[in-house]
């Protein structure tokens, strides 16, 4: 064989394994870069999720201690949201929301309340349905994903 077939192949063989090398090193960042994107972009969507929860929740609670009329499609859509959560979000927060909208619930079924009624619960957390739900919510979004 001769030596200048040698080295055009040896080079031809170096430019092939430096391109595959260069390609499987793209592959392999595309991959990373795509995962954290998805990571991301689901954590946005529970912040999201957990941030209507919590303002529609705080307004229907705050309508069931002062009145009795119980809006059946509110508490319905507070039932989709939970819904979601049991999709995006791990178990324990997921039964954390169904407790909030059974206190919810049950507080339409309960004495309407007055400011003095209130004013005693308000040093205790009675009048706090969605502290629960909210530090669970914190530790899932901080807890999965690793980020």
């Amino acid at each position: 064989m001769d030596a200048a077939y040698v080295s055009a192949f040896a080079a031809l063989l170096g430019s092939i394994i430096g391109g595959l090398t260069s390609l499987g090193a793209s592959w392999v960042s595309q991959n990373a870069q795509a995962r954290t994107q998805q990571v991301l972009g689901d954590k946005s969507r529970r912040q999201e999720l957990y941030r209507v929860f919590i303002e529609e929740a705080a307004k229907l609670y705050g309508d069931a201690l002062a009145s009795q009329n119980l809006d059946v499609a509110k508490v319905i859509g507070l039932y989709a949201m939970a819904s979601r959560m049991r999709v995006l979000s791990s178990d324990l927060v997921f039964e954390h929301a169904e407790k909030v909208i059974q206190a919810i619930v049950d507080t339409y079924f309960e004495r309407n309340r007055d400011v003095a009624d209130l004013r005693g619960e308000m040093h205790s957390h009675k009048l706090d349905p969605l502290r629960s739900f909210s530090e669970v919510a914190r530790e899932d979004l901080t807890r999965r994903n690793g980020i």
